[in-house]
């Protein structure tokens, strides 16, 4: 295992990244509460203290990825390392976390865009990693785990029929209480909320002075939310993507 900042699990073995995204947490807007709770859960594990695994929900670009990988940037001096691990290798999280487990680095394991099915064995084994089994989890390893859905696998409208009266309380059925189950395991919760149309506009604000912009006219706004509106979504990476575009076009009128 070499002295890397980055690593993702492939083939059985953890390879390095030579070169990891580097992401500022100062630039990553609207979602400010997010940011502050992962910081400090982070800051307690960099610091060897108790910290949480943690589940990032909500919707579609809306930052959950780009927060975690933002908190390399901030920590890896610090000691954090990040371990990208594909949803289905997570069957091979003994394997994983061996060589990780008498490193003096914190390792956080990121899980990106986790949902499955609820026969899928990566359940089973998530459930394991952050239970832990009969072998003691390392204490310097955490997942952090994005997610479309809050309780990571498909919900189906027939499981509504599974609900059922206990006196005047509701309780869910089997196959709910199993979704909940997972999701509980998180220690920390996080929801990232679509954005409105003035946090959307401030995103692509942001983006276009990465690429030396600043300010964004009449125009450009307009420009911005038919973008948004064309794809349905008004969220960090189409704000990242009309941005683009926008710096694009006004760098070849300049030409």
């Amino acid at each position: 295992m070499t002295d890397a900042l980055a690593y993702r699990w492939r083939a059985r073995a953890l390879q390095p990244i030579s070169y990891p995204q580097t992401l500022q947490l100062s630039g990553l807007l609207g979602i400010d509460r997010q940011k502050d709770l992962l910081v400090r859960n982070t800051l307690q594990f960099v610091n060897g203290l108790p910290a949480n695994h943690v589940l990032l929900t909500g919707s579609r670009g809306t930052g959950k990825s780009s927060v975690v990988k933002a908190l390399l940037t901030e920590f890896a001096t610090r000691g954090l390392r990040l371990v990208e691990v594909p949803p289905h290798d997570l069957v091979e999280m003994p394997d994983i976390v061996a060589p990780l487990r008498k490193r003096p680095e914190r390792f956080i394991l990121y899980v990106d865009d986790f949902s499955v099915a609820a026969n899928d064995r990566s359940l089973a084994a998530l459930k394991t990693a952050l239970d832990g089994d009969i072998e003691e989890a390392p204490e310097n390893v955490l997942i952090y785990a994005t997610s479309n859905r809050r309780h990571l696998m498909p919900e189906f409208t027939r499981e509504n029929e599974e609900y059922r009266w206990e006196g005047e309380e509701l309780h869910p059925g089997e196959s709910t209480e199993e979704k909940i189950s997972l999701s509980e395991r998180f220690g920390l919760w996080l929801s990232f909320p679509p954005f409105n149309q003035a946090q959307y506009l401030d995103v692509v604000r942001e983006h276009l002075s990465q690429f030396g912009i600043t300010g964004l006219d009449t125009e450009g706004e307009k420009a911005a939310l038919r973008w948004a509106l064309m794809r349905a979504s008004r969220s960090g990476r189409v704000a990242k993507q009309f941005a683009r575009d926008w710096a694009g076009r006004l760098g070849l009128a300049k030409q």
